[in-house]
């Protein structure tokens, strides 16, 4: 099975929309051949977890099926995803889940970041109720989609301070800040005893792109990347800038003893099963060099 060299963090990658990895028993008979331990599955776990485990797999996180409610500016619809949340963390807690995603998106980005982030420490703070209960972790990502919270240093600094409960922690994800411009090593360094869960995923500054269209602008003529924009790209690691050596040399050192899960999301690899099966391997093989 495949495990980092340094910290050996088994590796294992993130389920995606894929027709072949919809298929589960094609999926789970492909990942168990490949030497992969576990999966990372979606806001379904509660009904197929049963079945990975059945196929000697692990469960490496299981989505939150409820994201933007529990940001939502009407107190009725916050307590009705945290009761939803908690419901599903209880039925995955019993297949032995004990890392959930979510990123912290709120129902109506054109609110206030602070008035939205206000909503998100209310719902973060009961949920830990269930979460604390399972012990179990929040694993929260930076993708800084719109209105995001909780993908900054700012934003995460204030979420861990407000939120009590070291049930709240982050899913690290340098590709991420890397295309925020975030040094994703330093935030390694500040935030490591928060990390509960490890994606595998890179990013490629296009230097070429950033003289030809600036950062300020959108191109006249010029197409974006797939996965991506005029100036950076996911990538999976390898192809990247991320130092993943050096980011696991800091896990180490801080107790870390959890998952790195590839998030295949690659324009060179994605969009056919040959394609995303050999990413995955390409990834798992470099990861496993680190």
């Amino acid at each position: 099975m495949y495990s980092t060299r340094t910290g050996t963090f088994p590796i294992g990658f993130r389920r995606v929309w894929s027709p072949w990895q919809r298929d589960l028993p094609t999926l789970l008979a492909w990942t168990k051949q490949a030497g992969f331990s576990f999966i990372d599955l979606g806001n379904d776990a509660d009904t197929i977890g049963q079945a990975v485990l059945d196929a000697g797999l692990k469960i490496g996180s299981a989505d939150l099926p409820e994201w933007q409610q529990l940001l939502s500016a009407d107190h009725a619809k916050r307590v009705a995803a945290v009761a939803k949340n908690s419901a599903y963390i209880a039925a995955c807690a019993a297949l032995g889940v004990r890392k959930f995603f979510i990123v912290m998106l709120p129902e109506n980005p054109n609110l206030s970041r602070k008035e939205n982030f206000n909503y998100l420490v209310e719902s973060l703070n009961e949920l830990a109720h269930t979460l604390d209960k399972y012990d179990s972790k929040l694993v929260i990502e930076g993708w800084p989609g719109p209105g995001a919270l909780c993908c900054t240093p700012e934003t995460y600094r204030a979420a861990l301070k407000a939120c009590k409960s070291k049930a709240i922690g982050i899913n690290y994800d340098p590709s991420h800040l890397l295309r925020m411009g975030i040094d994703p090593i330093r935030f390694l360094t500040e935030f490591a005893d928060r990390v509960y869960h490890v994606h595998g995923k890179d990013t490629e500054i296009l230097v070429e792109n950033i003289y030809e269209y600036g950062t300020e602008q959108p191109p006249a003529f010029g197409t974006p990347r797939g996965f991506g924009s005029m100036t950076w790209r996911y990538t999976i690691p390898g192809h990247g800038v991320f130092r993943w050596n050096r980011a696991f040399e800091i896990l180490v050192s801080r107790g870390y003893h959890g998952l790195v899960s590839i998030e295949l999301e690659d324009a060179d690899f994605n969009g056919s099963t040959d394609g995303e099966q050999s990413g995955l391997l390409a990834a798992a093989q470099y990861l496993a060099a680190c």
